[in-house]
């Protein structure tokens, strides 16, 4: 969704797959409460009983007017995004660290980060070191795990749909010369005939 698609009253299903009702909208972001409650006392207001919570630009993308249109667009992304996805085993340790971590700033880990590398880095948990506080990352394209501090982390640039995608072409690139050197050759073209090689550049 768009911020223009909202309006006061408006409901819609949220990127957990919760509903929530809109009840402001600001010049960049706007408020809903979460419609977990039978009872409709709890949806009376201004004010409201219920929390209300901010939803900015990279929550608002993710959401949708129907659940049916969520799981739509969600196996769309899922097959064209390039992102690998998250093993059980990574979300249990994930979840497991986030857990025993009290991290004061969980804005710290809403979005991923992009090295100079070009890997892509998900923040998991917030851990305090000394005096500084560490960040733990997990490299899903390469699945494993690293740290860094705090203010090393959110001194990169967030992490965009295109690197993501660049990232598994480099992944599928890498994939296809190791087995091109398994297979014993080194030039993808050396068992392309030239008239065809000609056509192919």
């Amino acid at each position: 969704m768009k911020h223009s698609d909202f309006r006061i009253g408006l409901e819609f299903v949220g990127s957990n797959g919760r509903r929530w009702r809109c009840t402001d909208v600001g010049t960049r972001t706007i408020l809903a409460v979460s419609l977990d409650s039978e009872n409709p006392e709890w949806y009376q207001g201004p004010p409201y009983i219920a929390g209300e919570i901010v939803f900015d630009e990279a929550e608002i993308v993710h959401c949708h007017l129907t659940i049916e249109e969520a799981i739509a667009v969600t196996a769309f992304d899922k097959e064209t995004s390039g992102h690998p996805g998250y093993p059980a085993e990574a979300v249990q340790r994930m979840m497991k660290a986030r857990r025993v971590h009290r991290y004061p700033h969980e804005g710290v880990l809403r979005f991923d980060r992009r090295r100079g590398d070009g890997e892509i880095l998900h923040p998991y948990a917030g851990r305090r070191q000394a005096r500084a506080w560490i960040i733990d990352v997990y490299l899903p394209f390469q699945d494993r795990y690293d740290a860094m501090t705090e203010e090393d982390f959110i001194a990169l640039p967030k992490a965009t749909a295109q690197d993501i995608r660049s990232r598994e072409d480099r992944a599928r690139r890498s994939e296809a010369a190791h087995r091109l050197e398994q297979l014993g050759g080194s030039d993808p073209d050396a068992k392309v005939s030239p008239r065809r090689r000609s056509r192919t550049r």
